[in-house]
C-alpha cells in the first residue's frame, strides 16, 4: 500500500469498531493514532433531539478529532434503505435534515456531507424520483456552500434498487443539478470498493472525473475488509489519485476482520 501518513486518513466510525458503542468510537480512533473521523447518519431520525445532537458533538470534541465527513439521514440502513433523497414522501424530512446536518458541520468544522440517493420505489415514476432528488441536492448544496462545504454523491454496491452504480451516473446527476439550479458545490464520492464491485472502470473514472472528486473511501474487494485482504489494487489507484492532484482525506470504510484493523498501515510503512 502507498505509504501515506496517518493524517491523510479519516476513520469511518459507523463501520469501524463495531463492538463498541457508537459515541465511544472517536476516542478509539484517536487512540489508534488518527486525528480525523467520519460518520454515516448517527441518529435514528432525520431530526434528532437536541440532547442527542449535543452528545454526538461532545463525543467528537472530547476525543480531540476532526469530523471530516457526515452523511445526511439515509433511512433504515440495516433494513436496506440507502437514502431518502429521492423519495417524494420524505422530501420535507430531508429538507429538515439539511438544517440539522449542516448545523452539526458548522459547529465541528466539517466540510463534506454525503447524500445517499435512495432506492427506486415501486409505484413511483423514476422521473419523479430524480426530480425530487435533484431539487433536494440543490437545497443541500446551497446550505453546504454557506459554510464552505460540499455535498457528495456516491455510487454504491449491494443495493439492487439503488440507481447510481457507476461514477458516470453520479456525475450525470451532479451535472444536472448544476445545470438546472446553478449550484457548484456538489462532488463525486469515489468509494473504490463500491466502484470495483459494480464493475466500473476505476482508472478511467479517476482520470475522467478528477476535477469532481470530493472524497475517496477505501476497502478491499471482494469482502470489504482491510486493504490486503482482497484483490483490489488500492496502491495503484491511490497513486493515480495523487498523480491527478487529489490531496484530500482517504476514508477507511471497511469491515474489520482482525483484532488490529490498522495493522496493514504498519506493514505498508515498513515495506517502503
Amino acid at each position: 500500500m502507498k505509504n501515506f501518513s496517518l493524517d491523510r486518513y479519516t476513520v469511518n466510525c459507523s463501520i469501524m469498531f463495531p463492538d463498541t458503542p457508537l459515541l465511544e468510537r472517536p476516542r478509539l480512533a484517536k487512540d489508534a493514532g488518527f486525528d480525523a473521523v467520519e460518520f454515516w447518519w448517527p441518529f435514528d431520525s432525520p431530526v434528532p433531539s437536541d440532547p442527542n445532537v449535543d452528545a454526538f458533538v461532545s463525543s467528537i470534541r472530547d476525543a480531540g478529532v476532526q469530523l471530516t465527513g457526515l452523511n445526511f439521514a439515509a433511512g433504515n440502513m440495516p433494513a436496506g434503505d440507502r437514502g431518502i433523497l429521492s423519495d417524494p414522501a420524505q422530501e420535507q424530512a430531508f429538507r429538515d435534515n439539511i438544517d440539522v446536518t449542516i448545523g452539526i458541520g458548522e459547529t465541528l468544522g466539517t466540510t463534506a456531507f454525503n447524500a445517499l440517493y435512495g432506492n427506486r420505489i415501486d409505484g413511483i415514476d423514476p422521473i419523479e424520483q430524480d426530480r425530487v432528488a435533484t431539487s433536494n441536492l440543490a437545497a443541500a448544496a446551497v446550505a453546504a456552500a454557506r459554510i464552505g462545504a460540499v455535498v457528495l454523491v456516491e455510487p454504491v454496491s449491494g443495493a439492487p434498487r439503488y440507481p447510481l452504480t457507476h461514477a458516470a451516473g453520479a456525475v450525470a446527476i451532479i451535472e444536472r443539478v448544476t445545470r438546472e439550479h446553478d449550484v457548484h458545490s456538489l462532488r463525486l464520492l469515489a468509494d473504490l470498493y463500491h466502484l470495483d464491485v459494480n464493475g466500473d472502470n476505476i482508472s478511467a473514472a479517476l482520470d475522467n472525473y478528477k476535477d469532481l472528486i470530493g472524497h475517496v473511501q477505501i476497502a478491499d474487494s471482494p469482502g470489504r475488509g482491510e486493504p490486503g485482504t482482497g484483490a483490489l489494487d488500492l496502491d495503484r489507484y491511490l497513486g493515480q489519485l495523487t498523480d491527478n492532484g487529489y490531496d484530500g482525506y482517504i476514508g477507511l470504510e471497511y469491515k474489520p476482520t482482525t483484532p488490529d484493523p490498522f495493522s496493514w498501515l504498519l506493514r505498508s510503512a515498513t515495506s517502503t
